[in-house]
């Protein structure tokens, strides 16, 4: 069986942590046995490389996510990245496309599509197992996975199935999408399942869709045409436009943790970061990523959440409608996580005259390295506070280690390589201060050294 694994999103509902940078999916919060935080993806990926399901994985995500993704599970992980974001139809179709005509794989094997960010037992991932053979004995076209409802919810879409659920599976009648609690309690004396987002096909299924509507089959030559797809869910797009799908139960436990309610309830310790939370505040949390400590005096069911995009006090049940208000905000990201480590944004001035001046702290982990390249409209001074590294300007190494400081003027080639972790203050000033002003000379540290060199060895002859 193929896994397609979806990681979209931007997590508003969890702001101040989650940005359009970092979704919900990639805030570590969630304690292991080993007691060491994990965030979301960290754990799904887990648990499907206990249940085999990991080397037949591939992640669907956009541009925005690929350091995040790679940061958290490593650089072997197989990504299909999305010209823009356009919703879970496009986003399967390509995956599709990528199984087909760069993974070579038959369109008469099983793919299942899965979300990052559920919160279940490694149960649930067996049950993903058995929707392969769900579709060879029904012969449907989809097979869906129900949970089993433990209260009316509104948050939810909910399955309605035509027979007893004492059957191993069963057809689907009709789709409901996110009801009235009212409606939903009715639904569910008709046995509905709530629709978790799995759902598995062959992956001929897709790919004679994409046939039918004109679409290339090819990857490459979808990724060209991207935007003719229309930006719809998978659901309203496929799923309940199929006459022949089946829904497999399962009653285990299942929790989607989109909500800062939900989120801390599974929660191994109600604090993180600097900070104290006194013995009177009940089902309180306090999240902080700053430097500075906060403190939680007697207020019951709250979350305070900090991090260098702002600040977040709010009753958990109320929580939610921080989606609508954030709205308002215009903001840069104010903390990345990359590749190659992590940067948190200081300060930012622009003056009335457009001139730019940023200031980050920039962690790069042992053995990773920032690209080698240039800028047109800014110039860069880097400031070492801790650690050893090698620098290249204009094509010549150098070690630079704490307390050195680096000067970069406008388009000058630069990059760096950290020893030992390595944290540096960069000061960047400019007309333009953005993430398309960087020409990337090379992204391999053995790249950059083999230039080097041979520059070095031309000028010796």
């Amino acid at each position: 069986m193929n896994i397609i694994l979806l990681s979209g999103g931007s997590g508003k509902r969890l702001w101040p942590l989650s940005n359009d940078a970092r979704s919900k999916q990639f805030l570590k919060v969630l304690k292991e046995d080993n007691q060491t935080l994990k965030s979301m993806v960290q754990r799904v990926w887990g648990q499907l490389k206990r249940v085999n399901l990991s080397e037949s994985t591939i992640i669907a995500t956009s541009k925005t996510q690929v350091d995040m993704i790679q940061n958290q599970l490593g650089y072997k992980t197989d990504l299909v990245t999305e010209p823009s974001r356009r919703d879970t139809f496009p986003a399967i179709a390509l995956s599709a496309a990528y199984l087909f005509s760069i993974k070579n794989i038959p369109i008469g094997e099983t793919v299942a599509v899965l979300p990052v960010d559920p919160y279940v037992q490694d149960g649930f991932f067996e049950k993903v197992n058995e929707l392969e053979e769900i579709l060879e004995n029904s012969n449907a076209e989809i097979a869906l996975i129900g949970v089993t409802p433990t209260y009316p919810s509104s948050k939810y879409g909910y399955i309605i199935p035509n027979n007893d659920l004492d059957l191993v599976y069963n057809t689907v009648k009709q789709f409901t999408e996110k009801p009235t609690e009212e409606t939903a309690g009715k639904l569910i004396e008709q046995n509905a399942l709530w629709n978790c987002g799995v759902f598995a096909f062959k992956l001929g299924f897709i790919i004679q869709i994409l046939e039918e509507r004109g679409l290339p089959t090819n990857y490459y030559e979808l990724l060209e045409c991207y935007d003719r797809l229309p930006k719809i869910s998978f659901d309203y797009e496929v799923v309940e436009k199929t006459e022949n799908v089946v829904v497999l139960p399962y009653n285990g436990y299942w929790k989607d943790l989109g909500t800062w309610r939900t989120l801390t309830e599974e929660m191994s310790t109600n604090q993180i970061g600097k900070g104290n939370i006194t013995e009177d505040c009940k089902e309180t949390h306090l999240i902080n990523e700053l430097d500075i400590p906060i403190t939680v005096l007697g207020v019951s069911n709250v979350i305070v959440a900090a991090s260098p995009d702002g600040i977040l006090v709010a009753d958990k049940d109320k929580s939610p409608q921080i989606k609508e208000i954030i709205g308002q905000y215009e903001n840069r990201p104010m903390y990345e996580e990359r590749r190659w480590g992590w940067y948190k944004v200081l300060d930012h001035l622009k003056t009335d005259d457009n001139y730019e001046v940023l200031t980050k702290r920039i962690g790069v982990k042992a053995g990773k390295n920032l690209s080698y390249q240039f800028h047109h409209q800014r110039s860069e001074v880097w400031t070492i506070i801790k650690g050893e590294g090698v620098f290249v300007q204009n094509d010549k190494l150098r070690v630079v280690r704490q307390g050195d400081v680096l000067q970069i003027p406008v388009t000058d080639k630069h990059g760096l390589k950290a020893v030992t972790d390595l944290e540096m203050i960069e000061v960047q000033t400019g007309t333009q201060l953005i993430e398309e002003d960087i020409v990337r000379v090379f992204m391999n540290w053995d790249e950059v050294e083999e230039h080097c060199y041979s520059i070095l060895e031309e000028s010796l002859v």
